[in-house]
């Protein structure tokens, strides 16, 4: 059984200071507990009460260590919770603003995505969904509903259209890759998309597949992928997690 001291053999452990570089102290402390946790070296549920013990075992004073930690709240690696104390909680998924598809994003990060199916079928095109794929309303596409976990957490609940006849894909083969995948497969290469994030609150349904309780946090995004051609190949309408999954993105000034 692991104890407290074991606990922090292991933090002190995963950090090495470098006391010649510019680069602050609190910063090298707290990239090296932030890799030590997102690497499963430090895992979800490990107690970081001691704030004093780690600063004396690493040769910090205590507001330095204070402000390490401080970064690991604000990165969403660690909770203090009156009660409870300050534990490791399991990474979120960070996902880059990119034209790619969640499945491939999560593998890439060695996430060990897995998918279940919920429905899959022809369905008529509703006006929203003939709008985003520049279709006649009622034009059979098919609908691909899906819950996607990382490391064995539900983190989204997809719903995709695609232009009926577009792939030729069983619901089984959602079950073990992405549909970005299949387009590949398919010949069909996607140049540009429209998307948008928003959020609200789960329903309750939402919040028992994704494992929340009602009225969570969700991350909302919907998006219209384009062809090579210019023609729209996929709409889609998803939820995350917000506890559990973010999108990052990076900003160039003009």
């Amino acid at each position: 059984m692991t104890t407290p001291q074991d606990e922090l053999a292991s933090l002190v452990d995963a950090v090495l200071l470098d006391r010649s570089s510019p680069v602050p102290l609190y910063f090298q402390a707290a990239l090296a507990l932030e890799n030590a946790i997102t690497s499963g070296k430090v895992p979800p549920g490990t107690r970081l009460d001691n704030e004093l013990m780690l600063a004396e075992q690493l040769g910090l004073s205590r507001p330095t260590m204070r402000r390490a930690m401080q970064y690991l709240v604000d990165k969403g690696l660690i909770v203090r919770r009156r009660g409870v104390g300050t534990r490791v909680v399991q990474p979120k998924v960070r996902r880059s603003l990119q034209l790619t598809s969640l499945y491939d994003d999560l593998q890439a990060d060695d996430q060990a995505p897995t998918t279940v199916v919920l429905s899959f079928g022809t369905v008529p095109a509703s006006t929203a969904v003939a709008a985003a794929l520049a279709i006649e309303d009622n034009t059979p596409v098919l609908r691909v509903e899906r819950l996607r976990s990382a490391r064995g957490r539900p983190i989204a609940k997809m719903t995709n259209y695609v232009p009926d006849g577009l792939i030729d894909a069983t619901a089984e083969q959602f079950t073990s890759t992405g549909l970005y995948r299949l387009f590949r497969s398919a010949g069909i290469l996607l140049h540009s998309a429209s998307q948008t994030i928003g959020a609200r609150n789960a329903t309750a349904s939402e919040a028992r597949l994704l494992d929340e309780v009602k009225g969570a946090a969700l991350l909302t995004m919907t998006r219209t992928a384009y062809d090579d051609h210019g023609i729209a190949v996929e709409y889609g309408t998803h939820v995350y997690a917000a506890s559990r999954y973010s999108f990052e993105m990076s900003l160039l000034s003009p």
